[in-house]
C-alpha cells in the first residue's frame, strides 16, 4: 500500500466536519473513512492555511485515475443540490480532496470496490485565500 499524502485542514473545517460525523453521517462508509483522514490531518487555523490546499468551498480543479478532468466545488451535504458542478464531501471522490494540495495525489477507493487516484490540479477558489476565514 502506497503512504498516504499528507493533508491540512482549518481549524473551522475539522469542528464542522466532526459535528457532521457525530450525526448520521459518520456512520456510512464515507464518513468513516472522513473520520481517518481527519484524524491523520494536520489542523491549522484559518489564517495560516496555505492557498494550495484544498478546503471546504474550495472549487478545484482534478484529475481521475482514468483522464477524467473535473473542476467541482467541494460542499457540505446540505449545499449539494444535484448540480453538476458542486460534489459533497460525504461523496467517496468528495472525501478524497479535502485537504491534499496542488500537485498531490492519492488512491481512493470506489463503492464496489474499485479505485481510483485522484490527482490536484489547482484551486480556482478557497474561502481563506479570499479572505473569508469564517464562513
Amino acid at each position: 500500500m502506497s503512504t498516504l499524502p499528507g493533508i491540512t485542514i482549518s481549524t473551522l473545517d475539522y469542528e464542522r466536519l466532526s459535528a457532521l460525523l457525530a450525526g448520521e453521517a459518520g456512520h456510512s462508509p464515507v464518513g468513516r473513512a472522513l473520520e481517518a483522514e481527519l484524524d491523520r490531518a494536520d489542523i491549522v487555523e484559518p489564517e495560516q492555511l496555505p492557498s494550495n490546499v484544498v478546503t471546504m468551498n474550495s472549487r478545484v480543479r482534478f484529475h481521475l485515475g482514468n483522464g477524467v478532468m473535473r473542476e467541482l466545488t467541494l460542499v457540505f451535504p446540505r449545499d449539494a443540490d444535484g448540480s453538476a458542478d458542486r460534489i459533497s464531501i460525504l461523496a467517496p471522490v468528495g472525501c478524497s480532496l479535502l485537504g491534499l494540495s496542488v500537485g498531490q495525489s492519492m488512491d481512493w477507493p470506489l463503492p464496489g470496490g474499485g479505485h481510483t487516484v485522484v490527482t490536484i490540479d489547482g484551486i480556482s477558489y478557497q474561502p481563506e485565500a479570499a479572505g473569508e476565514l469564517h464562513r
